[in-house]
């Protein structure tokens, strides 16, 4: 699954974590948004969602993500794995087209519609158009940096806003 117009990357890094997203929404090859939140608190901001992919899609998402939560009091690894349940195999759902990273305090998890739940092995996750690049970037200051986990998301997102086209450098970070 590749989405062009987003980048969301999420580090867990010094006992902290942060999720960052850029503002830039596209329509065709014209830009139309500079200023999108792809980042947001859920769950009375003790998870961190970031997303890519269809807006109202991904809004939707979120918004299940969040009562699966409130379902199972907060549990965000049996949250995550009731959505990609649901979203895999209900008639509608299956029919959206996002891709989702959601962080607590102690677990990251990307949540996609083909039933993945995936759990990096290195505390750091990139999706996206411009994922990979802001992977890359945060990868290599994590082994070469005492900067800690909202710094390292601001700098790769950057990196990752020089090098693609559907990426900006309005970014929106949110830290637990």
């Amino acid at each position: 699954m590749k989405f062009h117009g987003t980048t969301i990357l999420a580090v867990r890094h010094k006992g902290k974590a942060a999720v960052a997203g850029d503002g830039q929404v596209t329509l065709n090859n014209t830009v139309i948004k500079h200023k999108a939140k792809k980042v947001r608190r859920i769950y009375n901001d003790r998870i961190i969602v970031g997303f890519a992919g269809a807006t109202a899609d991904a809004l939707n998402l979120s918004e299940r993500l969040e009562k699966k939560l409130e379902r199972y009091n907060g549990n965000l690894t049996r949250s995550a794995v009731e959505l990609a349940r649901d979203w895999r195999t209900d008639k509608y759902l299956r029919r959206l087209e996002a891709i989702m990273i959601a962080v607590d305090d102690k677990n990251m998890f990307l949540i996609s519609g083909n039933g993945d739940v995936i759990e990096p092995d290195e505390g750091l996750m990139g999706v996206g158009s411009g994922g990979v690049g802001a992977q890359a970037a945060a990868k290599a200051m994590l082994r070469n940096t005492d900067m800690d986990a909202a710094e390292i998301v601001k700098e790769a997102m950057k990196i990752a806003s020089s090098l693609c086209v559907f990426t900006n450098d309005t970014i929106t970070i949110e830290e637990l």
